[in-house]
């Protein structure tokens, strides 16, 4: 039998959950004319219809309640290779665009330029969920580019392994 054991601290509940390998995405549109956004890689697919993907926030961005109420919102599948706009878009201050090559969308959506994929989606609904949100986003418009994702695991960023 597996020895299970109690949680006994967020660090390691983050050492279980980095088991699980993630793609990471950027979450981004113009606010009063100046991109904004943030890395998510609690990124998943939740229905084919209505076309809904999900990404989980913590309580205490300050850069969700700028994009929240947006018309559209530009998310952005980040592509292999693409480290540095990933730890630039998570940073806590500064200008997370500085240095991210980036291409404005309809309505006032954002995405990142090299991408894997690129979902022009719009706020659906939000539900609570601990330290954190849960947004729902519809899917509107998108397109591919058949490149390998980021992939996150074990706090690393890592390749996927060609078969």
């Amino acid at each position: 039998m597996i020895d299970l054991q109690s949680v006994t601290s967020e660090s390691h509940l983050r050492e279980a959950f980095g088991c699980f390998p993630s793609g990471v995405t950027a979450v981004c549109a113009l606010v009063d004319g100046v991109p904004r956004g943030m890395a998510a890689s609690s990124f998943t697919s939740v229905s084919l219809s209505p076309p809904l993907v999900s990404i989980c926030i913590q309580r205490t961005s300050s850069t969700w309640p700028l994009l929240r109420n947006r018309h559209r919102l530009g998310l952005s599948v980040l592509a292999e290779g693409q480290d540095d706009a990933c730890l630039s878009l998570s940073a806590r201050h500064g200008d997370r665009f500085r240095e991210v090559e980036w291409e404005p969308g309809p309505d006032d959506s954002v995405f990142i330029s090299g991408s894997s994929a690129w979902l022009e989606c719009s706020p659906h609904d939000e539900v609570p969920a601990g330290d954190h949100v849960i947004a729902l986003l519809k899917i509107h418009r998108l397109r591919t580019a058949g490149t390998p994702p980021l992939v996150f695991h074990g706090s690393r960023f890592r390749r996927l392994a060609a078969v």
